[in-house]
């Protein structure tokens, strides 16, 4: 249960640090320029790529050594621990 969980807080810190680096960078940004929806959509490409490789590394690996019950189970552990982590922020929201 030790690595699902870790990669599912990678997948939260990933996202913290991107938000907190967006709110930051946001400070000291023009308005109106042509390089945010660029900036934005290549941000979106890059997350995707370190999303998957956070979810889907160790289960397909799992899948390709023809363990594929293990792989399914890795898979959902990460994504259920990841939803926790999402609803565990969520209430922290309304709380605050």
């Amino acid at each position: 249960m030790k690595k699902p969980f870790l990669y599912a807080l990678a997948a939260v810190l990933y996202i913290v640090i991107i938000v907190f680096g967006i709110n930051f960078i946001d400070k000291f940004l023009p308005e109106e320029t042509l390089l945010i929806p660029m900036a934005m959509l290549s941000l979106f490409v890059l997350s995707a790529a370190i999303m998957g490789f956070l979810f889907l590394s160790e289960p397909l690996q799992l899948f390709l050594e023809n363990r594929k019950k293990e792989a399914i189970t890795f898979f959902f552990q990460i994504v259920g621990i990841f939803a926790c982590f999402i609803i565990l922020l969520t209430i922290l929201l309304f709380l605050i």
